[in-house]
């Protein structure tokens, strides 16, 4: 070392050695880190639930949302390893999403019978008649279901991996015909249990039910509705294990084979249960006058749409739209029993004419062009009438909203166009320029899907000529000594 650095040694050494001094004295405390920094509590710290394995939902949203596929992100340490065999295992959401909602589906049929089928008949609360017509066959679709469970659980790897399961699919899907039965009778029973309702002991016991825990806030009714609920959405199911499916995958031939019988079974039983419920509603028309009868009514199949709705007076009406006419009704109570009065005469769709009312148009007195903007309840109308002279007949309706007042007008207007088609018949000068402007969308409802609902799909909107001696017809078209009571 040179002489003239030796002063500088010494500084640099007397410094290193206070920093090991201060070190010693202190060797468990830690270097503080800038106080700038942020620092993350515990209790934010990103949740741990992609850690843990699947587990069983909550049951209560799987009746209010729509079916929903966990993402396929998870952890590296967590993805199942591939079977000791060729072909690679499916995607493991789209597998536990089919299997958990087997498990789901059984555990609630059964609490259906327990809580409320088996008390029911034990206290006498309802006859053993009326609890068979409510819950129908609902007992038989349990063991159906345990029976696919059974099988996913049996080609299922202990790793949790699963390498074919669209042959199981396309052995079991078949089964489900047996659907036919129950879902046909909801029509009936969801009309008596409403009816049943209205007895206290009833609606008493149904009550004590819902508030009790194991009901999760849900009634009889959505107990036995799970059943269709599920049929509707297996055709999703499998979709979205074909969609996760490697193009090469051997399964993917059997997964397109078991989308095609589901879609099939599920067309067939919407088929059937659209004819069941128009048979329903046509046993139960009641005819004041013989001349009110109508051979379309009796050879109609199935029903478009209906519901309650109220006219420019305020009074309420049933309407029924079959296949070929409009039957407008009140609804009556005849021994505890509903029925539905047939008014005035019913008019064939082919002579339907349609028209879409703007806001405002229409007068709660009856009369057209009403000025009483700011009134919610001249809102939503549309009007209906008969180009037949001999009938001369006009309606105006208003809808509880603007989509079903859409509902019924795109309804009215498919079955228009059916009944045009299928009849060969040149449209009127009104309709062919109306159909020429209008946007025509046809669509298909399906009826399993929208049971709970009272209207149907479509689009349309009709002129009509002379609205003057329409109006007039209209403002002695209602008799007020008619019983009216709410809907089924």
């Amino acid at each position: 070392m040179v002489a003239k650095d030796y002063p500088f040694y010494l500084t640099v050494k007397r410094v290193n050695l206070t920093l090991e001094v201060k070190t010693t004295r202190n060797p468990t405390k830690q270097i503080e880190e800038p106080s700038t920094k942020r620092v993350k509590p515990l209790s934010r710290v990103t949740s741990l639930a992609s850690l843990i394995p699947p587990v069983k939902p909550t049951p209560l949203k799987r009746f209010s949302q729509s079916l929903q596929f966990r993402s396929d992100s998870r952890p590296d340490f967590f993805t199942p390893r591939l079977g000791s065999g060729n072909a690679p295992p499916l995607s493991p959401n789209a597998i536990f999403e089919l299997s958990q909602g087997e498990e789901d589906l059984i555990e609630d049929l059964k609490l259906a019978k327990k809580a409320y089928h088996d008390p029911m008949l034990k206290l006498c609360i309802m006859t053993e008649e009326e609890l068979t017509q409510i819950f129908g066959t609902l007992d038989s679709l349990i063991p159906l279901h345990e029976d696919l469970l059974r099988r996913l659980h049996e080609v299922r790897k202990p790793d949790g991996s699963t390498e074919h399961v669209g042959q199981i699919l396309v052995g079991w899907l078949p089964c489900l015909n047996s659907y036919d039965s129950y879902c046909s009778n909801q029509v009936a029973a969801k009309a008596l249990l409403d009816h049943k309702k209205q007895d206290h002991r009833v609606q008493d016991f149904l009550q004590r039910c819902l508030e009790s825990p194991f009901s999760r806030k849900l009634d009889l009714w959505n107990f036995l509705d799970i059943p269709r609920s599920r049929l509707v959405k297996y055709h999703l199911l499998l979709k979205e294990i074909l969609r996760h499916t490697p193009n090469d995958h051997q399964d993917r031939q059997h997964l397109e084979e078991a989308i095609n019988i589901v879609q099939g079974i599920v067309t067939e039983i919407n088929v059937k249960t659209g004819e069941s419920e128009c048979h329903y509603y046509k046993e139960r028309l009641i005819y004041p006058e013989e001349g009110q009868r109508d051979a379309l009514i009796d050879n109609s199949r199935s029903l478009s749409c209906h519901g309650e709705l109220k006219n420019n007076r305020g009074a309420k009406f049933h309407v029924f739209l079959f296949q070929e006419v409009l039957v407008i009704t009140r609804m009556v109570t005849q021994n505890d029993t509903v029925y539905y009065q047939v008014y005035r005469q019913p008019i064939p769709v082919k002579d339907l004419m349609l028209d879409d009312l703007q806001d405002g148009e229409v007068r709660l007195a009856g009369s057209l062009r009403g000025a009483f903007s700011n009134n919610e309840r001249i809102k939503n109308f549309f009007r209906v009438g008969c180009k037949n002279l001999s009938h001369s007949q006009a309606y105006w309706f208003q809808t509880n909203d603007t989509f079903n007042k859409q509902q019924w007008i795109n309804c009215i207007r498919q079955a228009k166009e059916s009944s045009l088609c299928s009849g060969g018949e040149e449209t009127s000068s009104t309709e062919g320029q109306y159909l020429a402007n209008g946007d025509c969308h046809h669509q298909h409802p399906a009826r399993l899907e929208e049971m709970d609902q009272s209207d149907s799909i479509s689009d349309c909107s009709m002129d009509i000529s002379e609205p003057s001696a329409l109006c007039e017809q209209m403002d002695h078209a209602d008799s007020p000594n008619v019983e009216i009571e709410s809907n089924v």
